[in-house]
């Protein structure tokens, strides 16, 4: 076993490799990313042997250079993926940077839609898979990274059902009502559920996530879980972190120290202002130059004596819309220096260049203020950086609060970068906050980022994700298969006395809008009547149904039934009642009334013993709100008249305790005794009936998954088809015969749920 875990391997994918390679007289040049993601990941402590998926950086169509690269990169356990120069064109820059970037932003004006686009971002996350697919070993685990690859789990699940796999988005989730507006909305997020684990930085773009989810793709989370087909997609909120005792420590490196004394001769006496961005129109570059702008206007007497040092370094400024921003960055700073500027200083000293670790680190420690105000951002390291670069030594954190740094970051003087008057505020009470304050502010900040390591995130990652598929391991054991029909079968075969317990709606018939449309198909009559037809069978529906409906439905039928969950129950063509009718008063009708007329598509269902109030139809936010604003109202109204509230599956039901499906499965066990039994149903409500019975009889949950249930079948179609396969022979003369009769039994079940998918 020990062997076998050495041997297993984390496969890290992501758009580009840690590595940049670059092609210099004729000979490939390696250079390793100092990045912080590679640099987590590479001091994450697993068992597993780290492996990197990616992009090398570098198009080339000849076999023989991409021969030596791989080779090359494969000793550092790289695996490239090669890309086409069109690829980057329409994949990279065209629908990661030009539709799904803006969009993810909230730039919606700057957000492109081209076909190739999108044909390209498919063709590529493909390319990622068949390499992934090649490597890949039964045991490995995989964690894709970012938005470059949003189709990449899916396409993976597709082809290797059990692989375990992480996702982790590093930009903004943007809300449902922008997201929408991607055509491709619905493949994007059926992509990303292919994954086990999800992960987000802060928990509004988790929120946000799980809102697009429930209203494209009409799936229904449980808190922080959704169920597909046999396993369940866990979202969670995990803010990355920084390599914080390398930044700490950083002013005791002798290359960092000479940088140190040569910023501070730089800029000499001035009161330093920070300001690092890539050239990006969300990183609110121009917002920040005007506010600097207002401070200056209004504040003659700092003239002299503040600088801001903004550093942009060069990104994509050859496309339309950044070349735009580029200019008019410059014809900003030009207006500033050009209005303000005198013989021995110069407000804005403007830096269109990357700096090294150890100039960038030294410009962070020597800073007064760090101005970090993008209009959005996924995290913004660079907060964390100047914070964690402070030792000592006094300096004020101005953060914007669309930034997700800002919810860990809450001593830092939070502004909103839209507005240029609160920009000048914080730059005037950064530069009149006492020395000691600053610190105290740094103190507070410097213990959170301690803990929340890039080190720590990388961990908790791969420790949730973990967790995450130890569970869907154990539900998929729980999975009804070839074998466990076989092993139902026989038991069955060889009974005398069966009990047979099934739900309807969501169980026999599929659950639909609107309930009276959920009659019995002829297909359901037919098996309802086969099972019957044998003495040794006693069926009994055990449903919320009223009894009306039920009797409408199926009382030709020669069955048993329970109503209501219990009030009432058939028994030998006889309906008996085990409660009074209950007289609902004028309160509770009002209320849920009221709550009827409040959510569109919802109604309410009047039982002689139960109300329900159902909103299958509403829209998927409205509906959760209200569903827990009703249960809210009712409480205590309910716990007076001494009612139970039962959420169930988009249904709110109000009925008296006596009885539920649980103390009608009691009643059938008193009353006569059985050697096999069997239960079906798929809402909590279930869950009673589950609960009651031994632990001999054989349970079934469908849809979710169910702790109380021993099986789990995963659609409502699946269920006739179960059923069909325990009628037929059930004597079998010889152990040959017994096997044969397995297997046609399985093969019979797997072709009928073919024909229903």
């Amino acid at each position: 076993m020990l062997c076998e875990e050495i041997d297993m391997k984390l496969y890290i994918i992501a758009n580009r490799l840690p590595v940049k390679v670059a092609g210099t007289n004729g000979k490939f040049v390696f250079s390793r990313s100092e990045g912080g993601l590679a640099t987590g990941l590479d001091s994450l402590q697993t068992s597993y042997e780290k492996h990197w998926i990616g992009w090398p950086g570098i198009c080339t169509n000849e076999e023989k250079d991409q021969q030596e690269i791989n080779e090359k990169l494969q000793e550092m356990n790289f695996h490239p993926v090669f890309l086409s120069e069109k690829q980057i064109e329409n994949y990279y820059e065209g629908y990661s940077n030009s539709t799904i970037w803006p969009l993810c932003h909230y730039f919606y004006a700057y957000t492109l839609y081209k076909n190739c686009f999108w044909q390209s971002y498919q063709q590529v996350n493909r390319l990622f898979c068949e390499e992934i697919f090649r490597l890949i070993r039964p045991g490995d685990k995989v964690w894709i990274q970012d938005y470059q690859l949003m189709l990449l789990p899916g396409m993976l699940r597709k082809i290797y059902p059990e692989l375990s796999i992480g996702y982790f988005h590093h930009i903004p989730f943007p809300s449902y009502e922008l997201f929408r507006i991607l055509p491709e909305r619905a493949e994007i997020l059926k992509g990303l559920l292919g994954a086990d684990f999800i992960a987000f930085h802060t928990h509004d773009y988790m929120r946000h996530f799980i809102s697009a989810v429930e209203r494209v793709l009409h799936l229904d989370f449980k808190l922080d879980e959704v169920q597909i087909n046999n396993r369940m997609v866990r979202v969670e909120a995990l803010p990355m972190g920084i390599n914080y005792e390398s930044y700490h420590q950083a002013s005791e490196n002798k290359e960092v120290h000479q940088a140190i004394e040569r910023t501070r001769k730089l800029f000499g006496e001035h009161k330093l202002i920070l300001s690092v961005d890539r050239l990006d129109y969300s990183k609110g570059i121009l917002h920040r130059l005007r506010g600097f702008a207002t401070f200056l206007e209004h504040h003659a007497e700092y003239h002299g004596k503040v600088t801001l040092a903004m550093v942009i370094v060069p990104s994509r400024d050859h496309v339309g819309s950044y070349a735009e921003l580029k200019t008019k960055i410059d014809e900003e700073i030009g207006s500033i220096n050009g209005r303000y500027s005198t013989m021995n200083w110069t407000p804005v000293c403007y830096f269109y260049h990357g700096f090294s670790l150890e100039e960038l680190t030294a410009m962070y420690y020597v800073a007064d203020i760090a101005l970090v105000t993008p209009l959005r951002d996924g995290m913004n390291l660079v907060a964390k950086e100047y914070v964690a670069t402070k030792c000592d030594n006094p300096g004020v954190l101005i953060l914007s609060e669309m930034a997700g740094a800002a919810v860990e970051l809450t001593d830092a003087i939070q502004i909103n970068p839209n507005d240029t008057e609160q920009i000048e505020n914080a730059i005037c009470q950064a530069l009149e906050m006492p020395e000691e304050e600053q610190k105290q502010r740094l103190q507070r900040m410097q213990s959170i980022l301690s803990v929340q390591t890039v080190n720590k995130w990388a961990a908790d990652f791969v420790n949730e994700l973990n967790a995450t598929c130890m569970k869907n391991d154990m539900l998929r054991k729980k999975r009804i298969v070839a074998a466990s029909i076989a092993q139902i079968k026989l038991k069955y075969n060889h009974a005398k006395q069966r009990l047979i317990l099934l739900d309807y709606d969501g169980t026999l018939t599929a659950l639909k809008p609107r309930p009276e449309d959920a009659q019995p198909t002829p297909e359901l009559i037919s098996i309802l009547q086969q099972l019957a037809s044998d003495p040794a069978n006693h069926i009994v529906i055990n449903s919320g149904r009223d009894h009306f409906t039920l009797e409408k439905w199926l009382g030709t039928l020669p069955i048993s039934m329970a109503a209501e969950h219990g009030a009432f129950y058939k028994e030998n063509g006889v309906w008996h009642k085990n409660i009074k009718k209950i007289e609902w008063g004028a309160g509770i009708l009002s209320i849920l009334q009221m709550f009827v007329d409040r959510t569109p598509r919802s109604h309410l269902e009047v039982k002689e013993t139960a109300l329900a109030w159902h909103y299958r139809e509403s829209d998927a936010w409205l509906g959760t709100l209200r569903a827990q604003q009703l249960v809210n109202t009712l409480i205590s109204l309910c716990t007076r008249q001494k009612l139970q509230i039962l959420q169930g599956n988009k249904v709110i039901e109000i009925k008296s305790p006596d009885c539920n499906k649980g103390s009608e499965v009691g009643r059938l066990l008193a009353n006569r005794r059985y050697d096999f039994v069997i239960a079906m149903g798929d809402d909590t409500t279930d869950e009673d009936m589950f609960q009651a019975l031994p632990m001999s009889a054989i349970t079934i949950k469908i849809g979710s998954v169910s702790e109380a249930a021993h099986y789990h079948l995963s659609a409502q179609s699946d269920v006739l088809p179960f059923l069909r396969s325990l009628l037929g022979k059930q004597k079998t003369a010889t152990k040959e015969g017994s096997i044969k009769n397995r297997l046609t039994f399985a093969f019979d079940f797997l072709k009928d749920l073919l024909k229903t998918q």
